[in-house]
């Protein structure tokens, strides 16, 4: 093996992401191929059902080794501990066929220009590009480089001052027809499998190839009546796995249906504003978004104007994000990491809905296709659907180790028997069948049909319990569960917040908390104008909508909201801005309204968020909401109560949410947008805490109760804030009273290479740092009081998840043994973190309900889904309760049919080897007869 891989180049696809592919080249050879094709008739198909099973087998067979330039034929090999092989034909694209449409030949300014990648994969002067299409995403060969490529996407070298001046005025149509032949369609294109190839794919596998033969061989010796039975057991265990694949093919190819009809308004440089269908998109393209409740075909940067997104399908909360234009800046730094802040927040992803769209001095929204068809957001949770990573159970894996002792054996048994009945004289076809029956005798062909006996009666149980399955075979697994992780919002918990109360305070400390369950409204005052225009909410189609703690807050104040209109004339409002209103029944508030100028939106990173807002007829004000700890650090230290430390510590050790207010006066002499965030977040007054709750579900404390008890790992996967993770863990008992919450904090050093780490005890806001020095945290001293293991659990956002697993990968496996909430993660890395999981040796199951968790569900050994939309489609389970209450139902039934299919592999191995036992004495007994029955003839 290792010699084919010598003599041929070999190169890294993917290189140091997720899906990292070794790929190899390779020539096709005529003489070789005529030999195979020889081969296939003489060995009567068996050797094309080989290469079928062996697909490096049948490159080696049919090619030579090359370097990747000259290859027509390529190898890939995963470079995980299965190194699975496939094989790739290199194809041709002809842009030929655009020289008579657009003139394109060889030395058009648009082929000579070598500065992206699409036109450095342009052979001269031929004008033909060399591709391969591997898991839905095409690659080019960079000629410059030498290597093949992705294409789909824009370069991640660009500078947002680069993005701006190529693509702020559109492509030309020459552009878009060269990128469009190049990168393919813009579509996520699932075909529905047709039910023949499914069969066929079926039927192929090695066992019923084996259940086959062993069939024809019975036949031959009159055992009719055990060949049907087999035959019809195959027959049922076939239709119903091509029934559960065909109906998940369809499932899936009717989530990402729609995604390819869309029509977008697109600018082209000369030819201006026209309608297209998506599919007709290309990276670089200028989208002009208008309208609200848009979804968004393809990913895209926001260079123009705002946009509030609904990012349900990639987050699991259904919160609405205010995504701000890419500044354009003088700097050469690529795009993404020049921005202050997450440069997701200039990102419109696929597949999430844009709930407004809001125009800047232009007045259009402008958008630059970012990436395309299976290189988006929506495309990359697809794929982790089509193309999951491979699992490997100890079960089956030591049922296939006691199969192939089974062959041992039967081996010798065949050569024992071909002896004696050669020396007995007996006909060669005789011979021959006996030789083989023993073969069919030690490997039981029943067995992959009498071992699903015990799972379709689970499956039956799980179904009058409302748990649906798409993949019977993962019910045995459910049995070895021995962690399980959650999504938090709808799975531990109910949607969104409530509000219990605020805490107000002024000069001399907290005053008396205001609970809103009284049914008093709050006085007049700055804490109530600060609840009243410190958020993101939106008013569409007459309804406020946005985030559920936003929303909460809001109507507390019982306030009401409108949009100016276009005879709105107050000075420094623009017109169609948010106004915020006392409503009729409220007395005492000497404003007429307040209208929300500018926002600064919340971001994970910074903690925070900021508005600056007008009073009508009033002055200007900034508003700042966010974690109590920033917030107080923009104050001024004297209005900061003394108290605050302890104030704030007694709610969130209650399991409260806490958020903190501030606000300040500005001059009236700026324009909103003219102020910089730093100048308006200084010298605030603190003015008190928001005090919330997120409420459990009634199943899940009894649940996750009973799993601990049957110790069995319980671990929070969530995208929601890590203080609230943190909160729900405690309140649903997955971290005990006496149980100490480490958080972790990994971030990269700007301009460097390397990483820093810190440790803090969420109680005793105790830091204690990690990098290159010997620093380190004493578990047993700073938390445990009796010495006992699991008296600590870690908690970490996603941002310290990706970190650690690239600059502490050693430090990874020993804080996911105590790794217990994990927030802010995304679903690339709720994947990564099952993976890790799973390679501790955990057999982990994952229970969500949104999207964002499609690639978790898929990963683990047991997929839970408590939503029919697209979690279903990746998950093998599916329960029509929306609560956790089927994780332990489906463990009991899994541990049931796991005892039965234990029962069912000995009683069969059994079978065989009494089986064998008594042909090896007739074998025997017929050794010692027919030389006395030859003498005496």
């Amino acid at each position: 093996m290792g010699d084919h891989f010598e003599k041929g180049q070999h190169a890294l696809l993917n290189e140091g992401e997720e899906n990292e592919m070794e790929i190899f080249g390779y020539r096709t050879q005529g003489c070789r191929k005529t030999l195979c094709l020889a081969g296939s008739i003489f060995s009567f198909g068996i050797l094309p059902l080989v290469f079928y099973w062996r697909p490096a087998w049948h490159v080696w067979a049919n090619c030579v080794p090359c370097s990747l330039q000259e290859a027509d034929v390529v190898l890939l090999r995963t470079t995980d501990e299965f190194q699975t092989y496939s094989w790739k034909k290199v194809m041709w694209i002809y842009l030929s066929s655009l020289n008579s449409e657009f003139g394109v030949t060889p030395d058009h300014p648009l082929i000579t220009d070598e500065e992206f990648i699409i036109n450095r994969a342009i052979r001269k002067p031929d004008l033909k590009v060399r591709c391969i299409k591997v898991q839905k995403i095409r690659y080019v060969w960079n000629n410059l480089e030498e290597q093949f490529q992705k294409i789909g996407c824009l370069e991640d070298w660009l500078s947002s001052t680069k993005i701006h001046l190529k693509f702020g005025s559109g492509l030309t149509r020459e552009e878009q027809a060269i990128r469009r032949l190049i990168c393919g369609p813009n579509t996520i294109d699932v075909k529905i499998t047709p039910i023949w190839k499914l069969l066929i794919k079926e039927v192929l596998n090695p066992f019923y190839i084996f259940q086959l033969f062993s069939v024809c061989l019975w036949f031959s010796e009159d055992y009719k009546e055990y060949a049907f039975a087999i035959i019809i057991m195959s027959i049922m265990s076939i239709a119903l796995t091509v029934y559960d694949l065909r109906e998940q093919s369809v499932k899936l190819h009717r989530l990402v249906e729609s995604h390819n009809s869309i029509t977008v308004s697109v600018c082209g440089r000369k030819a201006g504003v026209q309608e297209l269908e998506s599919r007709f998109l290309v990276p670089g393209d200028l989208l002009v978004l208008t309208g609200n409740k848009v979804q968004m075909p393809c990913d895209a940067i926001l260079i123009d104007g705002s946009c509030v997104v609904d990012e349900g399908m990639l987050t699991g909360e259904s919160i609405p994000v205010t995504k701000t234009p890419l500044p354009k800046t003088e700097s050469s730094e690529p795009w993404k990491t020049q921005s202050e802040a997450d440069y997701k927040r200039h990102v419109l992803f696929c597949g999430t809905e844009i709930i407004q769209a809001r125009g800047a001095c232009s007045g259009t929204v402008r958008a630059v296709v970012l990436q395309t068809g299976f290189n988006t957001a929506k495309g990359d949770l697809v794929r982790s659907i089509l193309y999951p990573k491979p699992m490997n159970f100890k079960l089956y894996r030591d049922a296939i180790r006691f199969l192939l002792c089974l062959v041992g054996t039967a081996t010798i048994g065949m050569i024992y028997t071909l002896c004696v009945y050669v020396l007995s004289g007996e006909s060669p076809e005789e011979v021959v069948k006996k030789a083989l029956d023993v073969i069919t005798i030690a490997v039981p062909p029943a067995l992959p049909a009498a071992l699903t006996t015990g799972i379709i009666y689970a499956q039956r149980r799980l179904k009058k319990r409302g748990i649906f399955c798409i993949s019977p075979q993962r019910i045995n697994v459910c049995g070895q569960l021995n962690l399980v992780c959650f999504d938090k919002t709808g799975t531990l918990t109910r949607d969104g917040l409530d509000l219990w109360g605020v805490v107000p305070c002024d000069r001399s400390g907290f005053q008396e908390i205001h609970s809103f369950a009284s049914g008093r409204s709050l006085p007049w005052g700055p804490l109530c104008a600060a609840m009243a225009t410190c958020h993101s909410l939106i008013l569409l189609d007459g309804t406020i909508q946005g985030d559920p703690l936003d929303l909460k807050m809001f109507e507390a104040t019982t306030w009401e909201m409108a949009l100016s209109g276009d005879d709105f004339h107050i000075k420094g409002v623009p017109a169609h801005a948010v106004v915020v209103k006392p409503c009729k029944t409220a007395s005492q508030v000497p404003v007429e309204g307040i209208a929300i100028l500018h926002q600064f939106p919340f971001s994970s990173a910074l903690q925070r968020m900021t508005v600056i807002a007008q009073e009508m007829g009033g002055d200007r004000l900034a508003f700042m909401k966010g974690a109590p700890e920033r917030v107080a650090s923009f104050c001024q230290p004297e209005t900061v109560p003394t108290s605050f430390v302890s104030e704030l510590q007694s709610y969130t050790t209650q399991g409260f949410r806490v958020i903190a207010l501030a606000y300040k006066k500005l001059e009236m002499d700026h324009h909103s947008t003219a102020l910089t965030r730093d100048k308006v977040e200084s010298d605030l007054i603190f003015l008190g805490l928001l005090i919330l709750e997120n409420r459990l579900k009634d199943e899940t404390k009894p649940v996750l109760e009973e799993l601990i008890s049957a110790r069995i790992r319980t671990v929070m996967v969530t995208g929601d804030n890590l203080q609230t993770a943190i909160t729900v863990a405690r309140k649903s008992g997955m971290v005990s009273e006496s149980q100490k919450v480490i958080l972790i904090e990994a971030n990269e050093t700007t301009g460097s290479p390397s990483a820093s780490m810190t440790w803090k005890l969420v109680e005793e806001k105790k830091h204690i740092a990690y990098s290159n020095q010997n620093n380190y945290i004493n578990i047993r001293e700073e938390v445990s009081d009796n010495g006992r293991e699991g008296s600590y659990h870690f908690a970490l956002s996603g941002k310290s998840f990706q970190v650690i697993s690239q600059h502490f990968s050693s430090l990874l496996p020993k804080i996911l043994i105590n790794g217990t909430i994990f927030a802010r993660m995304s679903p690339g890395q709720k994947s990564s973190l099952v993976e890790e999981f799973q390679k501790l040796d955990y057999f982990v199951g994952m229970c969500g309900d949104g999207a964002n968790d499609c690639g978790a569900l898929k990963m683990a050994h047991v997929g839970i889904s408590l939503s029919e939309q697209e979690a279903s489609v990746a998950s093998p389970f599916t329960s029509k309760t929306p609560n956790i209450e089927c994780v332990p139902h489906l463990i009991k039934e899994g541990r049931a049919a796991l005892v039965t299919s234990f029962c069912m592999f000995k009683y069969m191995a059994l079978y065989s080897m009494i089986q064998r036992q008594t042909a090896f004495q007739i074998t025997s007994f017929c050794s010692r007869i027919w030389p006395s029955q030859l003498l005496l003839a």
